[in-house]
């Protein structure tokens, strides 16, 4: 059955012409569907006999909660959702002053392997679909009750690993008459899959790109994440660099502080470097420990003199709000739970 939630307005009107039906319809069935109904039943100002058509025809599946987590420090809410064929995935809802903003995934598991993260181990089983990811945003506000105002793709998964559906969902999601989320509110994380970065910058979304950097040398990096081997710190570089003279939108760099891996003097000036070369924002990330993993996270005298290196070297340097700290908020930490029930 063809899955009617991945489909924009026009594409839906172009399937009911070809059966014979108004395509007024179809503004009517997209409305219906962001509003996060489960059948085609619910859709009460379309004609039974259309219903019934298109029940035969489409698939509607509403995401399950399989657990929910809410921080008695911050109100971070951490969602599990059950997919229609019994996967799972995680969702952050987290509040600032600006607004909501919902961290989703855009894989089922991972593949690119970074030594540090919940999500990658056991791999990649598959891609989320666009209604999946955009399902991720509509139920999280709507069991929340938080009016969903920022996106970012920084879950379990790899963004440009599932190019061609990430991209329809941030269309889905951006559409006047869904959901209707701004591109500027939208941040893309992303390993470095370089192979892409042209494709995406030939978009010009106005999205935010990050870049989850994380070590500013081959040798470190390819330690920690095994995406750098085939490409290099210099090609991701480069990479960068035409994405910003393309886009002319700043690239930030997330980079995760490991206790004596990456936190060093050496690794500070060398990105400091790195990102005064593309003009990129470094965003500093106290590392969360993963249960199964043996790194942990930088002291308080590291990051301290680490930001001070970069500061004075004129590099912009902020360093993540901690969040949801008491609800398994590292990413596939809450997934790696259920499997291991």
């Amino acid at each position: 059955m063809k899955d009617i939630k991945s489909m924009l307005p026009e594409e839906i009107a172009s399937e009911f012409e070809a059966m014979g039906v108004p395509g007024y319809r179809a503004k009517q069935v997209f409305k219906w569907l962001v509003r996060g109904v489960g059948s085609f039943e619910e859709m009460s100002d379309i004609p039974k006999a259309l219903r019934e058509k298109l029940e035969a025809e489409y698939s509607i599946y509403k995401p399950r909660v399989l657990s929910k987590q809410v921080s008695k420090l911050d109100g971070t809410i951490k969602y599990l959702w059950e997919l229609h064929d019994g996967n799972a995935v995680e969702t952050v809802v987290m509040s600032y002053r600006h607004g909501n903003t919902v961290c989703v995934s855009s894989q089922v598991g991972c593949r690119q392997g970074c030594a540090f993260c919940a999500s990658t181990i056991g791999g990649l089983v598959r891609h989320l679909e666009p209604s999946e990811i955009l399902d991720e945003v509509l139920f999280s506000e709507l069991d929340s009750g938080k009016h969903i105002s920022n996106i970012v793709l920084m879950g379990i998964g790899e963004p440009l690993d599932n190019f061609d559906n990430v991209m329809k969902f941030l269309t889905l999601v951006n559409h006047p008459d869904g959901m209707n989320v701004g591109m500027r509110h939208i941040s893309l994380s992303t390993c470095g899959l370089t192979e892409r970065f042209d494709e995406l910058a030939e978009r010009d979304l106005q999205l935010t790109l990050s870049v989850s950097l994380h070590a500013p040398d081959d040798e470190t990096r390819s330690e920690i994440m095994p995406a750098n081997r085939n490409r290099g710190v210099e090609e991701l570089m480069a990479a960068c660099r035409r994405y910003y003279d393309r886009t002319g939108r700043r690239i930030s760099f997330e980079y995760a502080m490991i206790d004596g891996v990456n936190d060093t003097e050496y690794h500070a000036r060398l990105l400091a470097k790195r990102a005064k070369s593309v003009n990129a924002h470094v965003n500093l990330i106290p590392l969360n420990h993963v249960e199964e993993r043996k790194y942990k996270p930088s002291t308080a005298g590291h990051m301290k003199a680490f930001i001070k290196i970069l500061e004075e070297a004129g590099v912009n340097v902020t360093v993540r709000r901690k969040l949801g700290g008491d609800v398994d908020a590292s990413c596939g930490q809450l997934r790696r739970k259920m499997q291991k029930k």
